[in-house]
């Protein structure tokens, strides 16, 4: 295996920043009344600010380089060549990782459908784009 650590690390960058645009646009703006819906279990603005918002954002930077490694570990078994490979990548994330995690909520929690369908359906376009993201700046050396 021939893994290109650093285009993995600097896709991993990439992935965040775009995550983040991608989720300010998304859940703080276009989409934010999906978080007023009954019953409103969301903390208020002041959770978005200081040290949460440090640890956020950093959280946010590991696990968008650990999508950008697993994709550079799993290059070779994943299907399709170029942007095709980046779009399968995101769905078999998505579907492993996001459906298969935020199906079963409602069942445990008290959580309003309109949030669940929305995050299910936000989390396809998200993981979809970070899929292409990644498989446009990594590229494994052969």
């Amino acid at each position: 295996m021939n893994m290109n650590i650093k285009r993995a690390l600097i896709a991993g960058i990439a992935v965040w920043i775009v995550s983040f645009v991608f989720g300010w646009l998304t859940c703080g703006w276009l989409f934010n009344w999906v978080y007023e819906l009954p019953p409103n279990i969301w903390k208020g603005p002041e959770a978005m600010m200081g040290l949460n918002m440090v640890w956020m954002n950093l959280v946010g930077l590991f696990v968008a380089i650990v999508f950008a490694l697993v994709y550079a570990l799993l290059y070779k078994g994943i299907p399709g060549e170029g942007i095709r490979k980046g779009v399968m990548y995101g769905f078999i994330v998505w579907l492993v990782g996001a459906l298969s995690g935020i199906l079963p909520l409602p069942f445990f929690m008290t959580i309003a459908t309109g949030v669940i369908i929305y995050w299910i359906a936000i989390d396809l376009v998200r993981y979809l784009l970070l899929g292409v993201v990644v498989a446009v700046i990594y590229k494994e050396v052969e």
